[in-house]
């Protein structure tokens, strides 16, 4: 790579990893959700097309997720939002699903887990848009059998997008009569237990060269996430004070019409329009 190509690279993702961070801070949907079709962007630009970039974009992402949301855990623990008994019920069934995710993304094709990452983060992008507080499944999170099916699917989900707790963990918990602050702190939970055993997983899924950056171990491109990380952990603080100054709704819509944006030209792309 030219010393061009890799100052521009570079600054690129620095520019996704701060706006990343910013939008995490303000929305609590987690980074991932935009660094995901960002590395997309990125590396096909950079030649790397094969038919599993898709899995070193996912497995990058949820590598910067283990840092941010232990950092973000950690800051809401202080707080006292962290709901910590909804952490450990669920913490097993959340990490097989991740596993499982691996083993699913691993087998699929670059293309096809693109058409699955935009059909996701449309629906992500329509509860934004249209969600409202006072919506109601029940007063408490889900026990037995049903939190035996649901957390494995939020896992493995997760895996599918690259993406940590907040966008499927904070709808799931307001939903289910937990405060929005306290949902937004505990999905920062979620995030480690789906980043931490999937990334080890990934550490070890063999990667063909027409699909990886160079640096890249298993299907984790190393120099992007220690660059990302850089950038996300100065932000996101910036994004959670613009999120006490700005309104909340208009911000969530806006972002939920953007997702739109970006989730269609995923899908115009892994159809090959």
């Amino acid at each position: 790579m030219e010393p061009t190509t890799l100052i521009i690279t570079a600054l690129l993702i620095l520019a996704l990893g701060a706006v990343a961070g910013v939008l995490a801070g303000m929305l609590g949907v987690g980074g991932g959700i935009v660094l995901v079709p960002g590395f997309v962007y990125i590396f096909t630009s950079l030649g790397y097309d094969g038919p599993m970039l898709m899995q070193v974009c996912l497995a990058t992402s949820l590598a910067t997720i283990i840092v941010t949301s232990a950092r973000s855990v950690m800051a809401h623990h202080k707080r006292g939002a962290v709901e910590w008994g909804i952490l450990r019920g669920w913490a097993a069934g959340i990490a097989l699903g991740a596993v499982l995710g691996v083993a699913v993304a691993s087998w699929l094709k670059s293309d096809v887990l693109q058409l699955i990452f935009a059909g996701l983060a449309f629906c992500v992008a329509l509860y934004l848009i249209f969600g409202r507080t006072r919506w109601q499944l029940g007063t408490e999170m889900p026990r037995g059998v049903l939190r035996m099916i649901i957390a494995p699917v939020i896992g493995l989900l997760s895996v599918l997008m690259g993406i940590g707790g907040g966008s499927l963990g904070v709808p799931l918990m307001s939903l289910h009569g937990v405060p929005m602050h306290r949902a937004v702190a505990t999905a920062a939970g979620f995030g480690a237990l789906i980043a931490v055993p999937s990334v080890l997983a990934f550490l070890f899924v063999p990667v063909d060269a027409s699909s990886a950056p160079p640096w890249t171990v298993g299907a984790v491109n190393v120099p992007t996430f220690l660059i990302v990380i850089s950038m996300t952990l100065i932000t996101a603080p910036y994004g959670a004070a613009l999120a006490h100054r700005l309104d909340a709704k208009r911000l969530r819509r806006a972002f939920g019409f953007f997702l739109i944006f970006v989730s269609l030209n995923m899908m115009r792309k892994a159809v090959g329009w």
